[in-house]
């Protein structure tokens, strides 16, 4: 929860790799309240984001203490290591936190690394451990078990929710604008919608068209309610066999932690020494040596009685078309890995029920952490092209007890709802901020900074009238 003061400090930030993780968290933060620094030891590719965003860069080991000292590591607020090397990473936020930065954090995907996390952190010294693979095996484990349906969570204690909704599915609202989609569901309200694989911050006159997805936010049960009659079908109670095809990182994760819950597990992977990895790893999941793509095979393995079924291959492309593969066989729950961005615009024509990248699942983590008591409750949206933050609202800022209708937002930002004790409010142009409330906004992923700016003190929004 975001919550300022008017003698709020600039927050020093290192990141340590300018790959798409490391890229993707600097593009979140710049525009806000911190001293961004980007270390990689790729001169060429730090000088091109360095065209492309305001922030420093530096070009050196991040290994090495004599670079950490000359660019004063000691003085950050908080260091997060995500080079391709775990044990880079591990030595790099070790050392900066021996330097005096006060918060480390490492990506690391290793499953020894992982297992021995108690001693590394102690001994260490690394505050957060952040393993990719393992964070969206939990995801998929949530929804598969835990029936956890809302497409990106649940905030302000449990009490608002969010949830896709195709527009297809409702055709009522096809044709119709927003001002009239909130008076026929008047306890919701659409937070952003996705047209083409592009994400649209929508206001009163947009029109809703057939092949939109509505992001939807509203009180929590009513939310529930409404992903229970428009999402794909009536979900079963209970998923007992599972089939996952790729027994990478991802797939080890999910296949125990499926197992320990009691479900029959199969895992399909192509490679055979890994295979005889997973075996000795895994205790009550059935490893075959094969390819995902044998039709043959899958149908020997019994394709058609599983509950659900989980492509987690490193091939976008493969895990999306055995995606389609599954629900050709009327398997109920179909979910697929899939890290690319530009594959966005062409999941949204398929009939697949949950397509997860481990970059943004990734990056929401490590923005938690890095805010803080300034804590994003919510994830990034489509493909981290939008973000939902909760914000606390306090005395002095401008917009307090100022009807919303008098307050010139910018285009690409909507106050989505608002927690108010124990009530939930979909605010229209009549409602007033007051101090205490938390305060549900969506905007675009590139306005964060401004954002932050405008739920300061004396914050430079204008009010109307």
């Amino acid at each position: 929860m975001l919550a300022f003061t008017s003698r709020e400090k600039t927050v020093k930030v290192a990141i340590f790799g300018a790959g798409k993780l490391g890229v993707r968290i600097v593009s979140a933060l710049v525009d806000g309240n911190y001293d961004i620094t980007l270390v990689d030891i790729n001169e060429k590719k730090l000088f091109q984001l360095a065209q492309q965003l305001d922030v420093f860069t530096v070009t050196g080991d991040v290994k090495s203490l004599e670079m950490l000292k000359s660019i004063d590591i000691g003085h950050f607020d908080f260091v997060f290591s995500c080079t391709s090397s775990d044990e880079v990473n591990i030595l790099s936020a070790s050392f900066s936190k021996l330097l005096g930065c006060k918060t480390v954090s490492a990506r690391v995907r290793d499953p020894e690394y992982m297992s021995q996390i108690d001693f590394i952190r102690e001994h260490y010294h690394i505050d957060m451990m952040v393993n990719p693979d393992l964070l969206i095996s939990s995801e998929i484990y949530r929804y598969l078990v835990e029936k956890y349906t809302l497409s990106n969570g649940i905030f302000t204690s449990h009490r608002i929710g969010l949830i896709e909704l195709e527009a297809r599915k409702k055709p009522a609202l096809i044709g119709k604008n927003l001002i009239e989609f909130r008076s026929a569901m008047p306890n919701t309200i659409v937070v952003g919608i996705s047209r083409k694989g592009k994400l649209i911050i929508p206001h009163g006159q947009d029109t809703i068209q057939s092949g939109d997805i509505l992001y939807l936010a509203g009180e929590r049960q009513e939310i529930v309610e409404m992903g229970e009659k428009y999402q794909s079908r009536s979900r079963r109670s209970d998923v007992n066999k599972v089939m996952i095809i790729g027994g990478g990182k991802t797939g080890y994760y999910l296949a125990r932690q499926l197992s320990e819950y009691g479900c029959a597990v199969k895992v399909i992977e192509q490679d055979k020494e890994r295979c005889h990895y997973l075996t000795n790893k895994l205790t009550n999941v059935m490893v075959l040596n094969g390819d995902g793509a044998d039709i043959k095979l899958l149908d020997e393995e019994n394709i058609d009685d599983m509950d659900a079924f989980v492509t987690a291959t490193g091939y976008d492309e493969e895990n999306l078309l055995l995606a389609l593969t599954a629900k050709n066989h009327g398997i109920e729950d179909v979910i697929s890995k899939v890290s690319h961005d530009s594959y966005m615009g062409l999941i949204e024509k398929l009939n697949i029920d949950v397509v997860l990248n481990p970059l943004d699942i990734t990056a929401s983590s490590i923005l938690n952490r890095i805010r803080g008591d300034k804590k994003v409750i919510s994830s990034l949206l489509l493909q981290g092209q939008a973000e939902l933050m909760e914000v606390c609202a306090c005395e002095g800022m401008s917009m307090i007890n100022v009807p919303l209708k008098h307050l010139r937002l910018p285009d690409y930002i909507i106050l989505a709802a608002i927690n108010r004790g124990n009530k939930t409010i979909i605010p229209d142009g009549n409602t007033r901020i007051q101090p205490k409330d938390r305060v549900i906004i969506v905007c675009k992923l590139s306005n964060i900074g401004y954002v932050e700016k405008l739920f300061k003190p004396n914050s430079p929004l204008k009010i109307l009238g």
